[in-house]
Formats: C-alpha cells, sequence, structure tokens
C-alpha cells in the first residue's frame, strides 16, 4: 500500500465520520434521534467554565480600556504582543503636562512667582505620570496576565476536550442508530424469509435480498457501537 492510498483511504474514512456526525447531530435538533446525555456533574462544570470564560474576556477587555484609553495605542500593543516585541515606549499626557510646564515655567524664569510655580507644579505633575506608568505595568502584569492566561491556556484546553467528548458523544450515538436500524432490518429479514418459505412470489424475493444486504451492511456498523462506546468510557 502507497502513500497515497493510504491518505485517500484516510480521508475517505474522515469524510465518512464527519458526515456521519453531522446526520446524528441534525437529526437530534430535529427530535428524529436519540441523543445521550453526559452526566449532569459535568454539564454543570461546563455551563461554569464557558460562563468564567465571557466574564473574564469582558473584564479584561475593559480594565485594558480603563489602562489605556486610546484605541489605536492599544491596537499597537496588541500588535507588538503578538510579534513578541516590546512595544516603544512613549510619554504619557501627565508626564506631557509636566514637561509642558517644566519648559513654560523654565522660560519664564525660575526666579518669578509664575515660573517657579510653574516648575513645582510641572514635576509634581510628571510624578504623577510616572506612576501611573507604573499601575499600567503592574496591573498588566499580575491583573491581566492571569486572565490572559485562562482565556489562552485553561480555557483553550476545556473547550478541546469538550470538542472531543461531543465527537465521541456523536459517534456513539450515531452507532446505536445504526445497531436499533439493524435491529429493526433483522426482524423484517424474518418476516421475509417466512414469507419465502410459504410462497414462491417473486416480489417477496426481490425484498427478502435487498433486505438481506442491507442488513448486512447495517450489522457491519453496528459493531461501532461498542468500539464507540469504550473509547468514549476509556478517555
Amino acid at each position: 500500500m502507497n502513500i497515497m492510498d493510504f491518505n485517500v483511504k484516510k480521508l475517505a474514512a474522515d469524510a465518512g465520520t464527519f458526515l456521519s456526525r453531522a446526520v446524528q447531530f441534525t437529526e437530534e435538533k430535529l427530535g428524529q434521534a436519540e441523543k445521550t446525555e453526559l452526566d449532569a456533574h459535568l454539564e454543570n462544570l461546563l455551563s461554569k467554565a464557558e460562563c468564567t470564560k465571557i466574564w473574564t474576556e469582558k473584564i479584561m477587555k475593559q480594565t485594558e480600556v480603563l489602562l489605556q484609553p486610546n484605541p489605536n495605542a492599544r491596537i499597537e500593543e496588541f500588535v507588538y504582543e503578538k510579534l513578541d516585541r516590546k512595544a516603544p515606549s512613549r510619554i504619557n499626557n501627565p508626564e506631557l503636562l509636566g514637561q509642558y510646564m517644566i519648559d513654560a515655567g523654565t522660560e519664564f524664569g525660575p526666579g518669578t512667582a509664575y515660573g517657579n510655580a510653574l516648575i513645582k507644579c510641572g514635576e509634581t505633575q510628571k510624578r504623577i505620570g510616572t506612576a501611573d506608568r507604573e499601575l499600567i505595568q503592574t496591573s498588566a502584569l499580575n491583573f491581566l496576565t492571569p486572565l490572559r492566561n485562562f482565556i489562552e491556556g485553561d480555557y483553550k484546553t476545556i473547550a478541546k476536550e469538550r470538542k472531543l467528548l461531543q465527537n465521541k458523544r456523536l459517534d456513539l450515538d450515531a452507532a446505536k442508530t445504526r445497531l436499533k436500524k439493524a435491529k429493526a432490518a433483522e426482524t423484517r429479514n424474518s418476516q421475509l424469509n417466512s414469507a419465502r418459505l410459504e410462497g414462491d412470489n417473486i416480489m417477496v424475493n426481490f425484498s427478502y435480498m435487498l433486505n438481506f444486504l442491507h442488513v448486512k451492511w447495517l450489522k457491519i456498523w453496528a459493531e461501532e457501537v461498542t468500539k464507540a462506546y469504550q473509547t468514549l468510557t476509556s478517555t
């Protein structure tokens, strides 16, 4: 068997699995197929995880807006973060105001009352700007980072495992549905077999042959019930 044959068979198997899950999901939504319910405690945990994720995102985004009201600056910082590069340091508004005051006071003259007052106010304003910068850095490190780690780490793992569990559950229920159809077809096959023994009707024989082939096909698919159940319980 060459690699191309293997890839084609794998692609066909994956397509068949995807189609089976899609059919099962659709029939469940339409109320035409039974659905195996997950453990109530697990459902509760998944619901709490989803709720935690939603509120964590809202708190994180609003904190970022509070720390950096300028949307363009937030986008720039986001780009630098994704590129794993440090954003260029920029002077903040309190620092800029303080620098203007100091420059103005210097020009008016430190010996004048107005110039001296401007320089003192400017120095205080620059200290406020420095404290604001430290607040942003501390908040980003000690508050935003744990929230972001949950969204990008723990919750992604939860979502991945939930998707895997959902697929296994769909596979199991799809196999159960095929088994149910196989049993119904086998019952029908027995009835046709009895009718065939009682008479030599061409239509009865033809229906018997079609049903026999259908039963054989369904039995092959029905074997997936055990496999799906074993896989589900082992994960």
